[in-house]
């Protein structure tokens, strides 16, 4: 008996005696087989899960994030990619709508070359339009072909639509054109335009001037019984051996009584379109020495 006071007052020794059994009692429950946890494991349980879900939460938002900023950077090269292949889809779409319609202008322009040889025994050089000047003391535009290519001064020049002007000035490498539409009876750099009418060749008349206001011809000195009417289609005559002869002009807005009551005036609406020139054809006569092939 007094070994086990002696025991007793050991307070270490007690309480680790106490402990041991406690923990012998809570491996029994545990090893044993049923159905229920005890409070000590439900509460280890509780806690462990209760921290389990504060890390893993923080853990599943990164890992969403990550895989988020991966997804758009995806996102951000592909669309990227499809901006650069709808760039080049626009870039090569203008390119075939260009050469498309050149096409069919070059078509065009050649069909009317072949036509207008079989009609008439010119040579057609066909002519692109590099610079339009916008001085109005010097009106006109420049086309790339010049004396190497045989072009001379005063060579008419043509679209497919009709007359446009005169070659007024040769370079070795281009020319300039001096257009209709600066047509003037009081001016010396000007040269009118001795004209008649398809439908009937019995018609004659001169145009010397532009009225600018109407953006119409003038043809002068009609004479009373000559037939030119309205939608006539004007051609150049050939006469004064400066156009050659069949050349479109335009077509016969209206007529009138000249002003001193004599002759007639028509008003000539032109046929080729000065806003848009591209190519243009130059009229090289048969007898002109040096012309280009």
């Amino acid at each position: 008996m007094s070994g086990l006071f002696r025991i007793f007052r050991n307070k270490k020794l007690f309480v680790l005696l106490i402990v041991l059994i406690v923990f012998a009692a809570i491996m029994g429950f545990s090893l044993g087989q049923r159905d229920k946890l005890t409070w000590p494991e439900n509460f280890v349980g509780d806690t462990v899960t209760f921290v389990q879900q504060w890390f893993y939460k923080p853990a599943g938002y990164l890992a969403g994030l990550f895989e988020d900023i991966r997804k758009m950077r995806d996102i951000y090269r592909e669309n990227e990619e499809l901006r650069r292949t709808v760039a080049r889809y626009a870039r090569d779409r203008v390119t075939y709508n260009r050469i498309e319609l050149e096409n069919e202008r070059l078509k065009e322009a050649l069909a009317f070359k072949e036509r207008q040889k079989r009609m008439f025994d010119y040579e057609y050089v066909i002519a692109q339009v590099v610079a339009v000047s916008q001085d109005p003391l010097n009106p006109t535009f420049k086309i790339n072909l010049g004396s190497t290519d045989g072009i001379k001064p005063d060579m008419a020049v043509i679209t497919t639509d009709g007359l446009v002007g005169l070659v007024s000035r040769v370079f070795p490498l281009y020319s300039t054109v001096m257009p209709i539409t600066q047509l003037d009876s009081e001016s010396s750099g000007t040269r009118a335009i001795s004209a008649t009418v398809m439908e009937h060749k019995e018609s004659f008349g001169v145009i010397e001037d532009y009225d600018v206001q109407r953006g119409m011809l003038v043809m002068n000195r009609i004479a009373e019984n000559d037939p030119l009417s309205e939608n006539d289609v004007v051609i150049t005559s050939g006469l004064g051996g400066v156009y050659p002869y069949g050349l479109v002009i335009g077509t016969v807005e209206s007529r009138q009584v000249g002003d001193f009551g004599l002759t007639h005036t028509a008003y000539i609406k032109p046929a080729a379109d000065f806003d848009r020139l591209t190519e243009v054809f130059v009229v090289v006569p048969p007898d002109t020495e040096g012309a280009a092939p």
